[in-house]
């Protein structure tokens, strides 16, 4: 008896380290994958959105399917992800046949082939010498390695910044996801080469200023040197670009090189209609990704979505981009994710951007790549022609007729940051809307409000309306500044400011009631992306004016809240 006692504990021990010894040994090709390999893919169950949502928080969750969340694990996060001591499953890396690079210019012409970065950089600098007239190249900023982000401007007039509605397509943000990459550089290709010859382009160039970002995260992509071999998810410090933007639920996340040279640029244009383009799905996703109510124009990002994805279905095989519903989703409704650049856009410069993910694959094949642009390029002019539709029109000042930066407001509509602004060097704006009737709120420093009553928008149609202003001068400007975000609003106790970049360093904070009375005075220092609370238990319930200012460039930034009291 005791002998058989003994054989069933010898037998239990054995038992036991040997699934310690498993365990030890998954964690164990985690960390070895994530040193060689710069990141690792697993899954995990879906057991809930609380649990999404929690690790969303902490980690880079780039798909959930089947009843499983898709993790990419990086050297940031790796062992905070083995502390938790979650079940999990390895995927398998991508087959590296698949980014056999170009060996001739003939087939990078064709589109069918991966450039090296130095093919890259060469083929961008091309076309603003091959077409002068219609392209420029800028640069966005540089990554942590030192390598370009390059954006070209494609516009009838290039070298001028002429008062029509600009729009941006940037992709692979995510190193390793590349459909779009090759998409946006045939797309450029493809506008320079057909504006003499198709109506359609000359339309779109002639009428808009439209910039291309081919590769976002250069240093992802060609994490191994010249060529495209091993790409990653991250940048070179491990970070996911696509969870890096300014957001008031994430503040203190450490901004990359990348991500404030982006939001630098993005501050300066305000592109009225934007598209950031991913793989590891076929959807196109809409705002928000990081709120679980709808934006104000829900209705229209849920048509223009199913525009692209309905376009799609018509040039492609059956089952392609029919993911969710039927190829389009809102993104909390998918999976909720903090810091991307798609919310930000369209929550901090009141800009509109989708997400449009164009392959189940993240590094798709090059034998796929003339059948990826061939299922999407209609929809992405279709996508483009969204900015010509409407409501465009000037604001000036009734007397001089110099142009006016005015806030423009749905009444009965707008919410979260979905008004626009007037252009301040030429009063003019552009905002999409679904087909109705709509009344419009124009606000501006030093006028009397403005509303104009059943202003009709059609479908796939441009109304034009020109807005005088009658001039006051108010004692307490009352008038939002683009790009000051006051939250929560209406709030009880204390309220939370993100300041514009122009914000920075030793500013004053005052905030009127709506007599004029100044209630609050206070000295602060800004300092990037980090937010600024100030206690307003004290006040009572009512609407009131906080009014920013610069200590050293003066600049001024105002917004309204509202306190309330139960």
């Amino acid at each position: 008896m005791a002998k058989r006692l003994i054989s069933i504990l010898i037998l239990t021990i054995f038992y036991i380290l040997n699934c310690y010894s498993q365990v030890e040994s998954s964690d164990d090709l985690l960390r070895k994958t994530v040193a060689g390999d710069g990141q690792v893919r697993i899954t995990i169950p879906f057991q809930g959105n609380r649990q999404l949502n929690d690790l969303s928080r902490n980690l880079s969750v780039s798909s959930v399917k089947n009843k499983k969340i898709e993790i990419v694990l990086s050297p940031l996060t790796v062992e905070w992800f083995i502390s938790q001591n979650i079940k999990y499953e390895i995927l398998n890396k991508p087959d590296p046949a698949s980014f056999l690079t170009s060996v001739s210019k003939n087939q990078l012409a064709e589109w069918e082939r991966y450039p090296t970065y130095t093919e890259y950089d060469s083929i961008m600098q091309s076309f603003p010498v091959l077409y002068p007239s219609i392209c420029d190249i800028d640069t966005i900023g540089t990554s942590i390695n030192g390598r370009l982000v390059l954006v070209l401007k494609i516009s009838d007039n290039v070298s001028v910044d002429e008062d029509e509605p600009e729009v941006f397509f940037s992709s692979t943000i995510h190193g390793d996801e590349t459909a779009g990459y090759i998409l946006m550089l045939r797309l450029a290709d493809y506008l320079l080469k057909n504006y003499n010859t198709n109506y359609r382009i000359r339309n779109l160039v002639d009428n808009l200023e439209i910039w291309i970002n081919p590769l976002a995260n250069p240093d992802g992509t060609y994490r191994t040197g010249n060529t495209i071999t091993s790409p990653v998810r991250f940048n070179a410090s491990g970070y996911d670009l696509n969870r890096n933007f300014p957001d008031p639920a994430t503040p203190n996340t450490v901004k990359q090189k990348e991500t404030l040279d982006m939001v630098k640029f993005l501050r300066k244009r305000r592109f009225v209609l934007s598209a950031n383009f991913h793989s590891g799905a076929e959807v196109v996703n809409f705002p928000w990704d990081s709120r679980w109510w709808l934006h104000a124009d829900d209705e229209w990002f849920y048509k223009i979505s199913r525009k692209y994805a309905d376009t799609v279905h018509i040039y492609s095989p059956a089952g392609y981009m029919t993911f969710l519903d039927n190829g389009v989703t809102n993104g909390y409704d998918w999976y909720s994710i903090n810091g991307g650049r798609q919310d930000f856009i369209t929550w901090e410069l009141q800009g509109r951007e989708v997400t449009i993910e164009l392959h189940d694959e993240y590094v798709t094949p090059e034998s796929k790549l003339d059948a990826m642009w061939q299922y999407n390029y209609r929809s992405l002019l279709g996508y483009i022609e969204n900015a010509l539709y409407g409501i465009r029109g000037i604001v000036k000042d009734r007397d001089t007729g110099d142009p006016v930066a005015a806030r423009i407001f749905v009444t009965g509509h707008d919410k979260d940051s979905s008004h626009v602004y007037s252009d301040s060097f030429t009063g003019s704006f552009t905002r999409m809307l679904s087909p109705g009737e709509w009344n419009l709120k124009f606000s501006a420093r030093g006028y009397l409000d403005k509303e104009i009553e059943n202003i009709v928008a059609g479908e796939d149609e441009l109304t034009l309306l020109t807005v005088e202003m009658e001039p006051y001068l108010n004692p307490v400007d009352t008038a939002d500044t683009p790009g000051l975000i006051i939250y929560p609003n209406p709030s009880e106790e204390q309220i939370t400011l993100v300041l514009p970049e122009r914000q920075f360093g030793k500013v004053n904070i005052m905030i009127f009631n709506s007599l004029g009375i100044k209630m609050v005075d206070i000295n602060k220092k800004a300092v990037e992306d980090i937010p600024i609370r100030i206690d307003i238990s004290d006040l009572e319930g009512g609407v009131y004016i906080l009014q920013v200012r610069n200590s050293t460039s003066r600049m001024t930034d105002r917004a309204l809240f509202m306190v309330v009291r139960r």
